[in-house]
């Protein structure tokens, strides 16, 4: 077969190896030819055994198959290359070693793989290589010499390990430009701080921001990237931008290499590969991992209600999800769901966090203690910050519920859920007068109605019944509020909503509240309810008092409008 390769399916053999796992799709793209001719050069490639595909799909892209060159390909390779093997091993993507991480971070390298096809359709011949250890994911040379760097933050990467990342970027070979892809608007104004130097205040570098979500669906003429001036860019005019040339610094080869076997995804439940189980899961399988990694000990019905989905469907998901040993349920209060160690470690490969750092975070005990979560177990849980949402479970629970019916009800008013972060993303870091403070707030959130966005902070009060208490628990807000950093952390100055146990105590905590914002002149965004006329009339119902009026409910969103 080797002699009968045409040079389009050689060249398509060729693109596979420097980029295994593209859909038919981006090697049409990518090889600058025609859709139909791909497919025919891909469907010959594939009955001669030389490539073969696997089934793949994530929240952010539809479902699709992916296409890799197999044991035969390598070698039909090697002899059109004229080269041996192990050069071939060396030079691409292609050892066992290789495939394992690519199927890892599958879901991640699919997006970046759109955008690599984006900046193809531009006209450019694009030269691509993955980097195994580097501070960036991947680098683009375009056909005009200059080098792109493509840095992406995952979802459960902490603040800390990403700026490490950037700063490495920045102390190394300096590239053309800089794309950076971020899971949402807070991190995205974020990474752009962290990206600068700190004297110049201005990035070592061009570099562009986007929202992973807008890069796996947009073209490249979609105004979606972000400069660190805040002006809004296509790709086009982003790439424009970029200085000439550029440089990257080098990695090296692999010592030891080796052929991989041909994927076979046949068997099931935990026997499966851990480097198989991005291709084998659904997207909707995946989301409802997602979320299990953000709200720990959630149950079914809770998960059900940030799914937007019938109970029944979110059983169905969760019980695939614990026959691969991802999720485990355990007894509380209530029959709860947490990622095992196994599920930890799927999330936190593609996001490049290291494993052991996950589980010593959130790791609830491989299988949830005693036979899988059977009534009456109790997790045997390590992870320092799984640890403190059980310990304090009706708080939890009490976040559950109210970000799950905030989610329900949101839909049928017309309202977009854009973000919803958990307590350890919620979390704000700033100085006040020269000192470093925090705010630690229970939940953070953006919503969407037409061009309006309101985001706002979560405060779930159980013990703060006492006006002293009350004024500690404000101080943190009144700092914050006192600077620029809720509009440049957010674009806008969000709400802050408090939730009290007590129905009596938000007329007081408001009350406080006035005469504390009037001592510091500190306007705050502050509503207020409590947890009963909350679960009535829903989040985003009547259920909230503001200070300075006649303490009747209003409705939050239409009264800051």
């Amino acid at each position: 077969m080797t002699r009968l390769l045409s040079k389009g399916q050689a060249d398509l053999l060729r693109l596979l190896a420097q980029m295994p796992l593209l859909d038919r799709l981006e090697m049409a793209a990518l090889a600058g030819r025609s859709r139909g001719g791909v497919y025919e050069s891909a469907a010959r490639l594939e009955d001669a055994g030389l490539i073969d595909s696997v089934p793949h799909g994530t929240p952010l892209l539809a479902p699709t198959r992916r296409y890799y060159v197999t044991e035969q390909g390598v070698k039909a390779l090697a002899v059109t290359e004229v080269q041996p093997v192990g050069w071939l091993l060396r030079e691409y993507p292609l050892s066992l070693r290789w495939r394992r991480t690519l199927l890892e971070r599958l879901d991640a390298a699919a997006v970046i793989y759109r955008l690599a096809s984006a900046l193809a359709g531009l006209g450019h011949s694009v030269g691509f290589r993955w980097r195994r250890a580097l501070p960036q994911d991947a680098t683009l040379t375009l056909s005009d010499g200059r080098v792109l760097a493509i840095i992406r933050q995952g979802a459960t990467a902490e603040r800390a390990g990403f700026a490490k990342r950037l700063w490495r970027l920045a102390q190394g070979p300096r590239p053309g430009a800089v794309l950076v892809m971020v899971p949402d608007e807070v991190r995205l104004r974020q990474a752009v701080v962290l990206l600068r130097d700190a004297r110049t205040r201005t990035a070592p570098v061009p570099a562009f921001f986007a929202l992973e979500r807008h890069v796996a669906v947009a073209g490249s003429g979609d105004a979606i990237w972000r400069s660190s001036a805040g002006v809004t860019l296509s790709l086009a005019e982003a790439v424009g931008r970029a200085n000439p040339g550029g440089m990257t610094a080098a990695e090296p080869p692999l010592v030891r290499v080796s052929i991989p076997k041909d994927i076979d995804l046949g068997g099931g439940g935990e026997n499966v590969p851990d480097h198989l189980l991005p291709v084998l899961l659904r997207p909707a399988e995946k989301r409802a991992l997602d979320l299990l990694a953000d709200w720990p000990g959630l149950t079914r019905e809770d998960l059900a209600g940030i799914l937007d989905a019938s109970k029944p469907r979110a059983s169905q998901l969760t019980a695939a999800l614990e026959r691969l040993g991802l999720v485990t349920a355990f007894q509380l209060d209530a029959r709860r769901l947490a990622l095992t160690d196994r599920g930890l470690k799927l999330l936190a490969r593609p996001d490049r966090v290291s494993t052991g750092e996950a589980r010593q975070r959130w790791s609830v005990g491989a299988d949830g203690g005693g036979d899988n979560g059977a009534a009456g177990d109790r997790p045997s849980v390590s992870g320092r910050r799984s640890r403190q949402l059980l310990r304090d479970l009706e708080h939890t629970a009490a976040v559950h519920r109210f970000v799950a019916a905030l989610n329900r009800q949101a839909r049928g008013l017309g309202w977009t859920v854009e973000q919803l972060d958990p307590p350890h993303r919620a979390s704000r870091y700033f100085r006040h007068y020269g000192r470093p403070r925090s705010l630690h707030p229970d939940a953070f959130g953006t919503l969407r109605r037409n061009d309006l966005l309101s985001p706002f902070f979560l405060e779930y009060e159980r013990r703060a019944v006492r006006p002293a208490t009350m004024a500690q628990r404000l101080a943190p807000y009144l700092r914050y509020y006192s600077s620029h950093r809720p509009a440049d952390d957010h674009g806008h100055r969000p709400l802050v909503l408090v939730v009290f146990d007590d129905p009596v105590a938000p007329t007081h905590f408001l009350e406080v509240a006035r005469r504390e914002m009037l001592r510091v002149r500190v306007p705050l965004p502050l509503l207020a309810s409590h947890r009963e006329l909350v679960e009535r009339e829903g989040p985003l119902g009547p259920a909230w008092l503001a200070p300075g009026g006649d303490f009747q409910p209003v409705e939050p969103l239409h009264h800051y409008e």
